[in-house]
């Protein structure tokens, strides 16, 4: 239930919201959008201009390493080959128009976020983070990437924020308040909390978004309102939703 859960999710709001909607899974190492989408089996089409012709599911147009790899080998690619990788994703795709493209980038701040931020003008980065410290750390390494490629944060999600009791009060698993205070600290908007909702983990599990499969729980109804909130700040047509790493040990 990480950020390619959400990255996926976010996409699936935006295309509820009207947008049309595409999903790039960058995630070269451990690509996990052809799970969640339910798109396990299916391989992409080559146009008749020999790009590949993404996949359709939930609304969404998508396209990931997963669909041309076996998804259960070793992707022991160095630097090199995983930015060349990269490159074919973003220039050998007929996406057609689109109003958003959510680009699920992998964990880190390495070559493919900077061959992102030097090739495609992003309207900016969404980051997801725990609250817990150990995974702050890499929330301001990503702070601090994306300031100097001059590429805009939009916002901080805090995933995992509490698990809902059966007496209604919330249980502070990895703590409490940690993105929204890294975020003020940045001077970056917070989008909102995300809880841990085993309704989302089903979901993921059995490629079904939950945004497209049960819009009105909890953790749906917060991430479509993190959504509209994204496309009210939106002037360009492109958002990065990098692969922050949290932790959950």
């Amino acid at each position: 239930m990480g950020k390619s859960t959400l990255a996926v999710n976010l996409a699936c709001a935006f295309a509820a919201l009207g947008r049309r909607t595409g999903l790039l899974d960058l995630d070269i190492y451990g690509p996990s959008a052809p799970t969640l989408l339910g798109l396990a089996d299916a391989k992409p089409e080559i146009g008749p201009d020999g790009k590949l012709i993404p996949l359709q599911a939930h609304g969404l147009r998508s396209m990931s390493i997963g669909y041309i790899v076996d998804v259960d080998a070793p992707m022991i690619w160095r630097g090199p080959m995983a930015t060349q990788a990269v490159r074919q994703m973003l220039d050998d795709v007929a996406w057609a128009p689109l109003d958003v493209l959510v680009l699920d980038l992998p964990p880190g701040t390495g070559d493919i976020h900077l061959t992102l931020a030097q090739r495609l003008p992003l309207d900016g980065a969404v980051i997801v983070s725990t609250p817990q410290e150990l995974a702050l750390a890499d929330v301001r390494r990503g702070l601090a990437m994306f300031e100097r490629t001059h590429v805009p944060v939009l916002g901080v999600i805090e995933n995992m924020a509490w698990l809902a009791q059966p007496d209604g009060t919330r249980l502070a698993i990895f703590g409490e308040g940690g993105a929204r205070r890294t975020a003020e600290a940045a001077g970056a908007p917070f989008l909102g909390e995300i809880p841990i909702d085993i309704a989302l983990r089903i979901s993921a599990d059995a490629g079904r978004p939950l945004v497209a499969s049960d819009p009105s729980s909890p953790a749906a109804a917060a991430i479509l309102g993190m959504a509209a909130s994204l496309l009210d700040h939106l002037d360009c047509d492109v958002i990065a939703t990098p692969a922050i790493r949290f932790t959950t040990a």
